[in-house]
């Protein structure tokens, strides 16, 4: 079966002060549909930038990327942008929620950019909200809002174009324990579903929720990468 995304040979490197930095050295990994991959690692090992990757945020400097058999690396930034919201759902350590807006309000988001009539934008919101447990805090800002609540908010926002995969990054990093806990439920629940999920996080009793765990170490895969 061919894998939903495949990574050969990822390079990836900056310019620091003139000198060249290796982030990432040759990653080769495949991401099957419906797969909970956790990716770990230590700072600077290259974590966020591999998702920054696989999420089309961020070019390779080297390296293939298919993603559903097509070639990433070809496209241009705009084609690249399109595939962001049409095939991928972010959630990040922060939340990146529009502080004026309500919880429906920040859900719909996502679907302005599709060409999705007011109404039905309204009801798939909504629909999220209430498949994440939060359709009673509809109409509340972020503000009025706990940091698990906003996290679910970020993640109903996340699912609301029907993606092939969900990127988070770190999502409990800002969260007390019960809460992260809350929110490692939510994307348990949502791989039994069969959502396809590769999450970062530097804390092992987050990883344990993931079926997989890939470590990284200074831009290499020392476990978990095939």
């Amino acid at each position: 079966m061919e894998p939903l995304i495949h990574l050969q040979g990822i390079r990836k490197s900056y310019s620091l002060g003139g000198a060249p930095l290796e982030v990432l050295r040759g990653i080769d990994l495949q991401v099957q549909r419906g797969e909970f991959i956790a990716v770990m690692g230590p700072s600077g090992s290259g974590k966020s930038t591999l998702l920054n990757i696989i999420g089309c945020l961020d070019r390779p400097t080297e390296g293939l990327y298919l993603l559903e058999g097509m070639d990433v690396g070809s496209r241009t930034d705009e084609e690249l942008a399109e595939i962001r919201n049409r095939k991928m759902g972010f959630v990040f350590q922060s939340f990146n929620l529009l502080p004026r807006m309500s919880a429906l309000k920040n859900v719909e988001l996502p679907l302005l950019y599709s060409g999705v009539s007011a109404g039905e934008r309204k009801e798939r919101a909504y629909a999220m909200l209430e498949r994440v447990g939060l359709a009673h805090r509809a109409g509340h800002n972020p503000s009025e809002l706990s940091g698990g609540e906003q996290q679910r908010v970020a993640i109903a926002r996340a699912l609301i174009n029907r993606p092939v995969i969900i990127l988070a990054d770190e999502p409990t990093g800002n969260l007390d324990s019960r809460s992260g806990i809350d929110i490692m439920e939510t994307f348990k629940a949502l791989h039994r579903e069969g959502t396809t999920i590769v999450l970062v996080t530097h804390e092992r009793v987050v990883a344990d929720y993931a079926e997989r765990m890939i470590t990284l170490k200074d831009g290499v895969c020392t476990d978990g990468c095939y």
